[in-house]
């Protein structure tokens, strides 16, 4: 990652989680290589959460009964490998970079620690949670939501646990009343309104016992983004008094960012990496393909592509709009898809586009009616990279990239958003449609990634 400092010093002394599943023939061989085992650690509570087979069994003692309660209402009662691996660490308060594949379960994870320490009877913000987007914001708040819900048995006088989303685009006055009056104790928050109310003096982190940065490798590649992350890391609050939590599938060079953690002072020595399938960063239940076609051809190929698969939900993502195609005036591919597509496609399935200069009310209408399905019970969703991150659409079977992403991490991003039912075999597809030219761009994000993709022939 460009912007993190490293020396020839030798690393320090850190523990790594890794849970592997070494299926992919040309994984084998990097996996029985010595040099390529970087785990240096497996710690006795991993091998113990190995071995529980319920979230109840991790959790029991440290989380309040109404909260396992809530979770297994809503369904989560079997751990994923990212929380049987995570869990027994971030329990016992140690620092923790949650590193595993899209869709595995990190959310939940680091809601379950915030609520094990959390008190509900303190007025005061004691834990927050940074997000890179909006959408992503709207989701885990959403969740931490569901698992806050007051337990109906509970009498009025009994303080409930609240959550406030304070997001881009949202109404910052009244969220500054509502901080003034009585600081919410979980704040899900994107860094501009976030430093936005800490430079006003509106609150203060001083009661802080959880931080959480999600998509931290988004976060820290963003420009906008890193000046104040760091800021936030080391002086609005300080690693004694805090438990820090990074999360990502993510996270280039890792062990780069480990040594910088430690030496930046963003965590403290004692980090653990929990680091999941680091042989096979992408789900193995994802079918990749490709089909070779010329740009002028584009629009019918992908046309052919739908009437063939026939999916009841999918995302088309293109790529965004360029300044100097703007400043000629020229036609974003996002809506030039999306006009093809009502034309021609539009009575098998809802058309719904999602991009980065549509206002948030418009991006949340379009996320909420595509979480109910679209109007006739299946959507395809035209989206730039704003919908790769974080975005959770269980239903989501196929995934089109249009346009190539410009990096194998956002290949891994844009392919996360399917494939994301829990404890599912069902096989998805993620289908890449390319000009001769582009096909060592595909090959080259294939040897990264280590997936292989299969020719079509439209």
């Amino acid at each position: 990652m460009a912007c993190f400092s490293f020396s020839a010093t030798r690393l320090p002394s850190l523990t790594w989680i890794s849970y592997r599943k070494t299926s992919h023939p040309r994984l084998l061989s990097r996996s029985q290589n010595p040099s390529f085992r970087f785990t240096t650690a497996i710690n006795c509570t991993a091998e113990i959460a190995d071995r529980t087979s319920t979230l109840r069994e991790i959790c029991e003692g440290r989380v309040p009964e109404h909260i396992l309660r809530r979770a297994e209402e809503i369904g989560f009662v079997i751990p994923t490998n990212v929380q049987r691996q995570s869990l027994p660490i971030l329990l016992s308060g140690q620092d923790c970079v949650l590193h595993a594949q899209t869709g595995s379960g990190k959310t939940l994870a680091y809601l379950l620690l915030i609520f094990s320490v959390i008190n509900v009877k303190r007025s005061t913000v004691q834990a927050l949670i940074v997000v890179p987007t909006r959408e992503l914001g709207m989701q885990v708040t959403k969740v931490a939501r569901m698992l806050a819900a007051k337990p109906v048995e509970t009498g009025p006088e009994q303080k409930n646990c609240t959550v406030m989303a304070l997001l881009d685009g949202g109404m910052l006055r009244r969220h500054k009343n509502w901080l003034k009056a009585e600081p919410p104790t979980i704040v899900v928050a994107t860094m501009a309104s976030l430093c936005q109310m800490i430079e006003k003096k509106i609150f203060t982190l001083e009661t802080m016992r959880v931080l959480v940065i999600d998509e931290v490798d988004c976060m820290f590649n963003s420009s906008r983004h890193v000046r104040s992350l760091k800021k936030l890391l080391t002086s609005y609050s300080s690693i004694n008094n805090r438990q820090t939590v990074f999360a990502s599938a993510s996270i280039p060079q890792h062990k780069r960012f480990l040594y910088d953690c430690i030496q930046q002072k963003w965590t403290k020595s004692s980090v653990v990496h929990v680091h999941v399938n680091p042989v096979e960063p992408m789900p193995s239940c994802l079918h990749h393909r490709f089909v070779i076609c010329h740009r002028n051809e584009k629009l019918q190929t992908l046309l052919c592509l739908l009437q063939t698969d026939a999916p009841q939900c999918g995302i088309i993502f293109v790529a965004e709009q360029s300044e100097k195609s703007k400043k000629a005036g020229n036609v974003p591919s996002t809506i030039r898809v999306v006009e093809f597509l009502k034309t021609s496609y539009g009575e098998c399935s809802e058309i719904l586009l999602l991009e980065e200069d549509m206002n948030f009310n418009l991006r949340a209408s379009t996320l909420s009616e595509v979480r109910q399905g679209g109007s006739c019970g299946a959507y395809v969703l035209v989206a730039t990279d704003i919908a790769a991150r974080g975005v959770d659409l269980p239903e989501t079977t196929h995934i089109y990239n249009f346009d190539l992403p410009r990096s194998a991490i956002d290949y891994l991003h844009r392919a996360g958003r399917t494939g994301r039912k829990p404890f599912s075999n069902e096989t998805c597809s993620v289908t890449n449609m390319i000009t001769p030219e582009e096909r060592f761009v595909l090959q080259r994000f294939e040897n990264e990634l280590m997936f292989q993709c299969e020719e079509l022939s439209v």
